[in-house]
């Protein structure tokens, strides 16, 4: 039997945790797209709808910092994030 691979899962790839993200959700007042940012806390794979797909897990840098999930593929990368080295 050949293993599907998890919906999104090939675009999440293209992210790693701390990479600044962005997505859009429609505004009816001004009838328009309005862009959203935050940072990518964790990608995950889960059953939806009874499928395996790529969800990701986001808070929000606008105001109030909510953490998010998101189906990945609706998910576009602004930043990549910098691992910090800190010596202790």
């Amino acid at each position: 039997m050949n293993k599907k691979v998890p919906f999104g899962d090939t675009y999440s790839k293209e992210f790693t945790v701390g990479d600044i993200v962005e997505w859009a959700s429609w505004d009816s007042e001004v009838e328009t797209w309005k862009r959203h940012y935050g940072v990518l806390l964790t990608i995950e794979n889960e059953i939806r709808s009874n499928r395996m797909v790529s969800i990701s897990k986001v808070m929000a840098l606008q105001s109030p910092h909510t953490e998010m999930e998101f189906f990945t593929l609706s998910l576009r990368l602004v930043s990549h994030g910098e691992e910090v080295g800190i010596d202790i």
